[in-house]
């Protein structure tokens, strides 16, 4: 059974309504959802195709664009750009709260629009289409009648699906615009198409341009019988199924958690780690927005699936030295080609190291070992040594921390 969440974002212009569709169990991927011209993310395809792929342990987050549905902002003032504007929001709420999405879906104008964004969420690895056009301005067929208008008026008021709205003379002028044939050849991730054949709103035609344009891997499906709005769940359910079995060939760690349910928030710039829910030890860790996994080795009754504390206490003191070595030798214009940094964590007795202040038990002992390529002088090498016991990580390791804990 699928749980949905209720979510919100900010958009081009005002709050944008979000739907999360989440599987019971572990997730394998996340989806984003873009839905057709002047639809809703309610619209019977989305949310159906959305459930079938929680099925599959696809999360799926749709929304309504601007000016739609529940989402704040005026439709009129909207056009294809804030649509795109609007997805590169959603991804990026998805990258901060959840994971990056990485597959896209879009149906009619919402799959021209994700072949627009598609570049700019590196992320994302599958494209999918459901009845696309391959020029954003197909959709003047649908106000073709009050076109004249609009550009002698500025605005016109045009009833679409029974329901009127006001399109704006900016709005076909940002139709004009989009280099979408550029888009899509420039693409460079798997590409899916669906198409029905007797579509009547956008033809087939369109589907043959979208494949010929792309380049490999692209793969294009037929939805023999379907209507433009995949009207007929079995339908729905049959580009779910599909999506979900292509997908997986390309979507890297597909299986691999996301972050679990928590009432704390990710706060900017923080880190939140929460148990992960598989294995004894295994945790989920969003540094900042960046998704990692925690672990313990199996001789420590953990799983190994990520790195151990001490793991990634060593990588951020590595890290820590090599930046501030690359920041040093930048600002002293030194030869510095590359740096390296080896380092090994292990407990030793107290008596045995003559320069601490501790003489009984054990203590934490880190051996660094650091490699300078370049064409430094011995000076140099002395000086950037030096410098490496004055990085931020470095310093906090041995000065004095407080760690202040608090229940919730």
């Amino acid at each position: 059974m699928t749980k949905i969440k209720k979510l919100e974002f900010e958009g081009s212009d005002g709050n944008l309504a979000a739907r999360l569709d989440l599987p019971q169990g572990a997730v394998k991927a996340y989806a984003l959802f873009a839905h057709c011209f002047t639809c809703s993310k309610d619209i019977f395809a989305a949310s159906r195709i959305a459930s079938r792929l929680t099925d599959k342990g696809i999360a799926v987050l749709r929304f309504d664009f601007t000016g739609l549905g529940a989402s704040g902002g005026e439709f009129e003032n909207s056009n294809f750009s804030s649509n795109i504007e609007d997805l590169l929001k959603a991804a990026n709420y998805m990258r901060q709260n959840l994971k990056a999405p990485e597959i896209l879906i879009g149906h009619s104008l919402g799959g021209a629009a994700v072949l627009a964004v598609a570049g700019e969420i590196p992320e994302s690895k599958a494209v999918v289409t459901i009845g696309a056009p391959f020029d954003p301005g197909h959709v003047r067929h649908n106000f073709k009648d009050h076109i004249k208008d609009i550009e002698k008026e500025g605005a016109a008021e045009v009833k679409l699906g029974g329901r009127p709205f006001r399109i704006k003379k900016q709005f076909l002028e940002d139709l004009d615009s989009q280099a979408q044939e550029d888009r899509v050849k420039n693409l460079r991730k798997a590409l899916l198409i669906f198409h029905a054949p007797a579509d009547d709103y956008v033809g087939i035609g369109n589907a043959a341009a979208i494949f010929q344009a792309a380049k490999h891997p692209k793969s294009f499906v037929s939805l023999s019988g379907a209507d433009h709005l995949l009207t007929k769940q079995q339908d729905a359910a049959y580009v779910a199924d599909v999506i979900a079995a292509w997908a997986g060939r390309y979507l890297e760690g597909a299986g691999a958690p996301v972050f679990p349910e928590t009432t704390l928030a990710i706060d900017s710039g923080g880190t939140l780690v929460v148990e992960r829910g598989a294995g004894k030890f295994a945790q989920v860790i969003n540094s900042n927005g960046h998704r990692l996994l925690a672990d313990e080795p199996e001789s420590y009754g953990g799983d190994n699936t990520g790195p151990s504390p001490y793991d990634l206490l060593l990588s951020a003191l590595g890290a820590c030295t090599a930046m501030t070595l690359r920041m040093y030798a930048g600002f002293k214009n030194l030869p510095l080609e590359r740096v390296a940094v080896k380092l090994h964590h292990e407990k030793i007795h107290a008596e045995d190291c003559e320069s601490c202040e501790t003489r009984t038990g054990k203590i934490d002992q880190i051996e660094r070992e650091i490699e300078l390529a370049g064409n430094l002088t011995d000076d140099q090498r002395k000086k950037m040594l030096e410098i490496a016991d004055k990085c931020p990580v470095h310093r906090t390791l041995t000065s004095e921390v407080k760690i202040k804990t608090k229940l919730v």
